[in-house]
Protein backbone atom coordinates (compact mmCIF):
# COMPACT_ATOMS: atom_id res chain seq x y z
CA UNK A 1 0.00 0.00 0.00
CA UNK A 2 2.85 2.38 0.87
CA UNK A 3 4.58 1.71 -2.44
CA UNK A 4 1.27 2.18 -4.28
CA UNK A 5 0.85 5.60 -2.65
CA UNK A 6 4.38 6.58 -3.70
CA UNK A 7 3.66 5.53 -7.30
CA UNK A 8 0.38 7.47 -7.33
CA UNK A 9 2.01 10.59 -5.87
CA UNK A 10 4.91 10.33 -8.31
CA UNK A 11 2.50 10.03 -11.23
CA UNK A 12 0.57 13.06 -9.99
CA UNK A 13 3.78 15.08 -9.64
CA UNK A 14 4.91 14.14 -13.12
CA UNK A 15 1.50 15.11 -14.48
CA UNK A 16 1.61 18.49 -12.75
CA UNK A 17 5.10 19.22 -14.04
CA UNK A 18 4.24 18.20 -17.60
CA UNK A 19 1.03 20.23 -17.56
CA UNK A 20 2.86 23.29 -16.26
CA UNK A 21 5.55 22.92 -18.88
CA UNK A 22 3.28 22.24 -21.83
CA UNK A 23 1.14 25.27 -21.02
CA UNK A 24 4.16 27.44 -21.79
CA UNK A 25 5.61 25.67 -24.82
CA UNK A 26 4.82 25.03 -28.45
CA UNK A 27 6.87 21.86 -28.80
CA UNK A 28 5.03 19.17 -26.89
CA UNK A 29 6.43 15.73 -26.02
CA UNK A 30 5.39 13.08 -28.53
CA UNK A 31 4.39 9.44 -28.30
CA UNK A 32 3.23 6.53 -30.42
CA UNK A 33 3.11 5.96 -34.16
CA UNK A 34 0.72 6.25 -37.10
CA UNK A 35 0.31 3.12 -39.24
CA UNK A 36 -0.81 3.28 -42.89
CA UNK A 37 -2.76 0.09 -43.68
CA UNK A 38 -4.41 1.23 -46.92
CA UNK A 39 -3.73 4.00 -49.49
CA UNK A 40 -7.10 5.47 -48.59
CA UNK A 41 -5.49 6.88 -45.44
CA UNK A 42 -3.29 9.28 -47.40
CA UNK A 43 -5.86 12.05 -47.85
CA UNK A 44 -7.02 11.75 -44.23
CA UNK A 45 -3.85 11.54 -42.18
CA UNK A 46 -0.11 11.89 -42.66
CA UNK A 47 1.89 9.04 -41.12
CA UNK A 48 4.58 11.55 -40.12
CA UNK A 49 2.16 13.67 -38.07
CA UNK A 50 3.19 14.08 -34.45
CA UNK A 51 1.09 12.58 -31.67
CA UNK A 52 1.54 15.25 -29.01
CA UNK A 53 1.12 14.82 -25.25
CA UNK A 54 -0.86 17.82 -24.00
CA UNK A 55 -1.29 16.51 -20.45
CA UNK A 56 -0.56 13.41 -18.42
CA UNK A 57 -0.98 11.90 -14.96
CA UNK A 58 -4.70 11.05 -15.15
CA UNK A 59 -6.19 7.83 -13.83
CA UNK A 60 -8.42 7.20 -16.86
CA UNK A 61 -9.08 10.06 -19.28
CA UNK A 62 -12.34 10.00 -21.26
CA UNK A 63 -15.10 11.91 -23.03
CA UNK A 64 -13.27 14.77 -24.80
CA UNK A 65 -15.40 17.54 -26.31
CA UNK A 66 -14.36 20.79 -27.97
CA UNK A 67 -16.10 23.99 -26.82
CA UNK A 68 -16.14 26.17 -29.92
CA UNK A 69 -17.24 29.43 -28.35
CA UNK A 70 -14.60 29.20 -25.66
CA UNK A 71 -11.83 27.66 -27.74
CA UNK A 72 -11.01 24.93 -25.24
CA UNK A 73 -11.37 21.19 -24.64
CA UNK A 74 -13.15 19.47 -21.78
CA UNK A 75 -12.48 15.86 -20.81
CA UNK A 76 -13.32 13.51 -17.95
CA UNK A 77 -11.11 11.64 -15.52
CA UNK A 78 -13.71 9.04 -14.62
CA UNK A 79 -12.15 7.43 -11.49
CA UNK A 80 -11.23 10.84 -10.06
CA UNK A 81 -14.76 12.28 -10.48
CA UNK A 82 -13.50 15.39 -12.26
CA UNK A 83 -13.71 17.21 -15.59
CA UNK A 84 -10.56 18.93 -16.79
CA UNK A 85 -10.16 21.82 -19.22
CA UNK A 86 -7.35 22.27 -21.74
CA UNK A 87 -6.58 25.45 -23.65
CA UNK A 88 -3.58 26.50 -25.69
CA UNK A 89 -3.09 29.52 -23.46
CA UNK A 90 -3.30 27.91 -20.01
CA UNK A 91 -2.78 24.18 -20.51
CA UNK A 92 -4.71 21.97 -18.07
CA UNK A 93 -7.08 23.38 -15.45
CA UNK A 94 -9.70 21.74 -13.27
CA UNK A 95 -13.15 22.54 -14.63
CA UNK A 96 -15.68 20.66 -12.49
CA UNK A 97 -15.52 18.50 -9.35
CA UNK A 98 -17.53 16.41 -8.59
CA UNK A 99 -18.37 15.56 -12.18
CA UNK A 100 -20.53 12.45 -11.96
CA UNK A 101 -21.05 11.41 -8.35
CA UNK A 102 -22.39 13.86 -5.79
CA UNK A 103 -22.86 11.38 -2.95
CA UNK A 104 -20.60 10.81 0.02
CA UNK A 105 -17.97 8.14 0.53
CA UNK A 106 -16.69 5.72 -2.06
CA UNK A 107 -19.24 4.58 -4.64
CA UNK A 108 -17.27 2.64 -7.27
CA UNK A 109 -13.97 2.58 -9.13
CA UNK A 110 -15.45 4.78 -11.87
CA UNK A 111 -17.87 7.25 -10.24
CA UNK A 112 -17.31 10.35 -12.36
CA UNK A 113 -18.56 11.68 -15.67
CA UNK A 114 -17.70 9.82 -18.84
CA UNK A 115 -18.96 10.99 -22.26
CA UNK A 116 -19.48 14.73 -22.74
CA UNK A 117 -21.09 16.80 -25.48
CA UNK A 118 -22.00 20.44 -26.04
CA UNK A 119 -25.64 20.50 -27.06
CA UNK A 120 -27.46 22.75 -29.54
CA UNK A 121 -28.06 25.31 -26.76
CA UNK A 122 -24.36 25.49 -25.94
CA UNK A 123 -24.75 23.65 -22.64
CA UNK A 124 -22.63 20.79 -21.35
CA UNK A 125 -24.41 17.42 -21.31
CA UNK A 126 -22.68 14.61 -19.43
CA UNK A 127 -23.00 10.90 -18.80
CA UNK A 128 -22.67 10.52 -15.04
CA UNK A 129 -21.70 7.11 -13.67
CA UNK A 130 -22.20 7.60 -9.96
CA UNK A 131 -25.43 9.57 -10.14
CA UNK A 132 -26.61 7.20 -12.90
CA UNK A 133 -28.03 9.88 -15.13
CA UNK A 134 -27.73 12.13 -18.16
CA UNK A 135 -27.37 15.72 -16.94
CA UNK A 136 -27.29 19.16 -18.56
CA UNK A 137 -25.75 22.37 -17.25
CA UNK A 138 -24.79 25.78 -18.63
CA UNK A 139 -21.03 26.04 -18.89
CA UNK A 140 -19.56 27.30 -15.58
CA UNK A 141 -22.94 27.14 -13.82
CA UNK A 142 -22.98 23.76 -12.01
CA UNK A 143 -25.66 25.03 -9.65
CA UNK A 144 -28.06 24.99 -12.60
CA UNK A 145 -27.42 21.37 -13.53
CA UNK A 146 -30.57 19.37 -14.26
CA UNK A 147 -31.33 15.70 -14.91
CA UNK A 148 -32.43 14.70 -18.42
CA UNK A 149 -32.70 10.94 -17.77
CA UNK A 150 -32.31 8.85 -14.63
CA UNK A 151 -35.02 6.16 -14.57
CA UNK A 152 -36.38 3.77 -17.16
CA UNK A 153 -39.77 2.31 -16.27
CA UNK A 154 -39.14 3.20 -12.63
CA UNK A 155 -35.69 1.57 -12.46
CA UNK A 156 -32.36 3.33 -12.22
CA UNK A 157 -30.10 3.38 -15.24
CA UNK A 158 -26.84 1.43 -14.94
CA UNK A 159 -24.15 4.03 -15.62
CA UNK A 160 -24.64 6.12 -18.77
CA UNK A 161 -21.42 5.97 -20.77
CA UNK A 162 -21.52 8.01 -23.98
CA UNK A 163 -24.02 10.13 -25.87
CA UNK A 164 -24.67 12.07 -29.06
CA UNK A 165 -27.27 14.63 -30.11
CA UNK A 166 -29.06 14.48 -33.45
CA UNK A 167 -29.75 17.65 -35.44
CA UNK A 168 -33.43 17.27 -34.42
CA UNK A 169 -32.38 17.79 -30.80
CA UNK A 170 -32.89 14.17 -29.74
CA UNK A 171 -30.21 12.53 -27.59
CA UNK A 172 -29.05 8.92 -27.90
CA UNK A 173 -26.92 7.28 -25.22
CA UNK A 174 -25.50 3.94 -24.09
CA UNK A 175 -25.89 2.44 -20.62
CA UNK A 176 -23.36 -0.30 -19.76
CA UNK A 177 -22.61 -1.23 -16.11
CA UNK A 178 -18.99 -0.01 -15.88
CA UNK A 179 -19.71 2.65 -13.27
CA UNK A 180 -21.60 0.35 -10.89
CA UNK A 181 -19.83 -0.78 -7.70
CA UNK A 182 -19.39 -4.32 -9.03
CA UNK A 183 -19.34 -3.31 -12.72
CA UNK A 184 -22.59 -5.26 -13.20
CA UNK A 185 -21.56 -8.66 -11.85
CA UNK A 186 -24.42 -10.02 -9.74
CA UNK A 187 -24.83 -6.89 -7.67
CA UNK A 188 -27.91 -5.50 -5.94
CA UNK A 189 -27.24 -2.02 -7.36
CA UNK A 190 -28.05 -3.14 -10.89
CA UNK A 191 -31.80 -2.69 -11.42
CA UNK A 192 -32.07 -3.34 -15.17
CA UNK A 193 -31.57 -6.80 -16.63
CA UNK A 194 -29.99 -5.45 -19.82
CA UNK A 195 -27.55 -2.86 -21.15
CA UNK A 196 -29.48 -0.54 -23.42
CA UNK A 197 -29.17 2.08 -26.10
CA UNK A 198 -31.67 4.87 -25.39
CA UNK A 199 -33.22 7.93 -26.97
CA UNK A 200 -34.42 11.11 -25.26
CA UNK A 201 -36.70 13.06 -27.59
CA UNK A 202 -37.15 16.83 -27.55
CA UNK A 203 -40.10 16.45 -25.15
CA UNK A 204 -37.92 14.63 -22.65
CA UNK A 205 -39.41 11.17 -23.22
CA UNK A 206 -36.97 8.30 -22.68
CA UNK A 207 -37.36 5.24 -24.90
CA UNK A 208 -35.33 2.04 -25.17
CA UNK A 209 -33.91 1.59 -28.67
CA UNK A 210 -31.72 -1.53 -28.52
CA UNK A 211 -30.82 -4.31 -26.08
CA UNK A 212 -28.80 -6.59 -28.35
CA UNK A 213 -25.37 -5.46 -27.13
CA UNK A 214 -23.75 -6.88 -24.00
CA UNK A 215 -21.54 -3.83 -23.44
CA UNK A 216 -22.69 -0.88 -25.57
CA UNK A 217 -20.18 1.94 -25.41
CA UNK A 218 -19.34 4.73 -27.87
CA UNK A 219 -21.79 5.96 -30.49
CA UNK A 220 -21.92 8.43 -33.37
CA UNK A 221 -24.06 9.31 -36.39
CA UNK A 222 -23.13 9.07 -40.04
CA UNK A 223 -22.95 12.50 -41.73
CA UNK A 224 -26.53 12.19 -43.06
CA UNK A 225 -27.76 10.87 -39.69
CA UNK A 226 -29.34 7.85 -41.38
CA UNK A 227 -27.08 5.47 -39.43
CA UNK A 228 -26.24 5.37 -35.73
CA UNK A 229 -23.00 3.48 -35.12
CA UNK A 230 -22.59 1.87 -31.68
CA UNK A 231 -19.44 0.15 -30.42
CA UNK A 232 -19.41 -2.84 -28.08
CA UNK A 233 -16.66 -3.28 -25.48
CA UNK A 234 -17.04 -7.00 -24.96
CA UNK A 235 -14.12 -9.34 -25.55
CA UNK A 236 -16.50 -11.95 -27.00
CA UNK A 237 -17.78 -9.47 -29.55
CA UNK A 238 -15.43 -6.59 -30.41
CA UNK A 239 -17.76 -4.97 -32.90
CA UNK A 240 -19.27 -1.75 -34.15
CA UNK A 241 -22.94 -2.00 -35.07
CA UNK A 242 -24.80 0.11 -37.63
CA UNK A 243 -28.44 0.85 -36.79
CA UNK A 244 -30.68 2.50 -39.40
CA UNK A 245 -32.40 5.60 -38.06
CA UNK A 246 -36.05 5.62 -39.08
CA UNK A 247 -37.81 8.86 -40.11
CA UNK A 248 -39.52 8.97 -36.70
CA UNK A 249 -36.14 8.92 -34.93
CA UNK A 250 -36.33 5.37 -33.65
CA UNK A 251 -33.67 2.78 -34.51
CA UNK A 252 -34.23 -0.14 -36.83
CA UNK A 253 -32.55 -3.54 -36.67
CA UNK A 254 -28.79 -3.21 -36.50
CA UNK A 255 -26.09 -5.16 -38.30
CA UNK A 256 -22.38 -5.58 -37.72
CA UNK A 257 -20.45 -2.78 -39.43
CA UNK A 258 -16.91 -3.76 -38.38
CA UNK A 259 -15.55 -6.72 -36.42
CA UNK A 260 -12.29 -6.02 -34.58
CA UNK A 261 -11.96 -9.59 -33.31
CA UNK A 262 -9.20 -10.45 -35.83
CA UNK A 263 -7.21 -7.43 -34.65
CA UNK A 264 -7.33 -8.68 -31.06
CA UNK A 265 -6.06 -12.05 -32.26
CA UNK A 266 -3.04 -10.22 -33.70
CA UNK A 267 -2.26 -9.04 -30.19
CA UNK A 268 -3.63 -5.51 -30.56
CA UNK A 269 -4.81 -4.46 -27.11
CA UNK A 270 -8.09 -2.74 -26.33
CA UNK A 271 -11.78 -2.86 -27.17
CA UNK A 272 -14.23 -0.62 -29.05
CA UNK A 273 -14.80 2.51 -26.99
CA UNK A 274 -15.53 6.13 -27.87
CA UNK A 275 -15.30 7.43 -31.44
CA UNK A 276 -16.18 10.22 -33.85
CA UNK A 277 -17.07 10.47 -37.54
CA UNK A 278 -15.61 12.93 -40.06
CA UNK A 279 -17.51 14.73 -42.81
CA UNK A 280 -16.63 12.00 -45.31
CA UNK A 281 -18.19 9.34 -43.10
CA UNK A 282 -14.97 7.76 -41.80
CA UNK A 283 -14.98 6.44 -38.24
CA UNK A 284 -12.12 7.48 -35.95
CA UNK A 285 -12.69 4.76 -33.42
CA UNK A 286 -10.74 3.87 -30.32
CA UNK A 287 -10.32 0.11 -30.09
CA UNK A 288 -7.73 -2.66 -30.43
CA UNK A 289 -4.41 -1.03 -31.32
CA UNK A 290 -5.34 2.60 -30.69
CA UNK A 291 -7.52 4.82 -32.87
CA UNK A 292 -8.74 2.89 -35.91
CA UNK A 293 -9.63 4.82 -39.06
CA UNK A 294 -12.43 2.89 -40.81
CA UNK A 295 -14.05 4.09 -44.03
CA UNK A 296 -17.86 4.09 -44.59
CA UNK A 297 -17.59 0.73 -46.38
CA UNK A 298 -16.06 -0.87 -43.28
CA UNK A 299 -12.46 -1.00 -44.51
CA UNK A 300 -9.63 -0.36 -42.06
CA UNK A 301 -7.36 2.36 -43.49
CA UNK A 302 -4.94 2.94 -40.65
CA UNK A 303 -4.47 3.33 -36.94
CA UNK A 304 -3.02 5.79 -34.49
CA UNK A 305 -0.99 3.84 -31.95
CA UNK A 306 -1.22 6.00 -28.85
CA UNK A 307 1.25 4.16 -26.64
CA UNK A 308 -1.41 3.06 -24.13
CA UNK A 309 -5.05 1.99 -23.97
CA UNK A 310 -7.21 4.52 -25.82
CA UNK A 311 -10.66 5.50 -24.60
CA UNK A 312 -12.12 8.24 -26.79
CA UNK A 313 -11.43 11.06 -29.22
CA UNK A 314 -12.93 14.30 -30.52
CA UNK A 315 -12.29 16.77 -33.31
CA UNK A 316 -11.51 20.31 -32.21
CA UNK A 317 -9.74 23.62 -32.89
CA UNK A 318 -10.21 24.12 -36.66
CA UNK A 319 -12.08 20.80 -36.95
CA UNK A 320 -9.03 19.01 -38.32
CA UNK A 321 -7.37 18.45 -34.95
CA UNK A 322 -8.07 15.11 -33.28
CA UNK A 323 -7.83 15.06 -29.48
CA UNK A 324 -7.38 11.60 -27.96
CA UNK A 325 -7.88 10.46 -24.38
CA UNK A 326 -5.55 7.52 -23.81
CA UNK A 327 -5.35 6.15 -20.28
CA UNK A 328 -3.18 8.62 -18.35
CA UNK A 329 -2.66 10.97 -21.31
CA UNK A 330 -4.41 13.67 -23.30
CA UNK A 331 -3.08 13.61 -26.87
CA UNK A 332 -3.41 15.65 -30.04
CA UNK A 333 -2.75 14.89 -33.71
CA UNK A 334 -3.36 16.92 -36.86
CA UNK A 335 -5.46 15.33 -39.61
CA UNK A 336 -6.30 16.29 -43.19
CA UNK A 337 -10.04 15.83 -42.78
CA UNK A 338 -12.72 17.64 -40.80
CA UNK A 339 -14.96 16.30 -38.08
CA UNK A 340 -18.75 16.53 -38.24
CA UNK A 341 -19.96 19.81 -36.76
CA UNK A 342 -17.15 22.01 -38.06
Amino acid sequence: MYMKKIIILTSMLVGILVNMATAQQKDFPTIGKIHRLDPGLDHLLDTTSKIEILGTGYTWSEGPVWVKKGGYLLFSDVPENVIHKWSAAKGIEEFLRPSGYTGTGTYSEEPGSNGLIINKKGNLVSCEHGDRRIAEMPLNKPDQKKTLAHLFEGKKLNSPNDLVQKSSGDYYFTDPPYGLPGRGKDEPAKELAFQGVYRINTKGKLTLQATDLIRPNGLAFSPDEKILYVGQSDMKGLIWMAYPVNPDGNLGTGKVFYDAGPLAKKGWKGAPDGFKVDKEGNLWATGPGGVLIINPEGKLLGRIEAGSATANCAFGEDGKTLFITADMNLLRVQTKTTGIGF
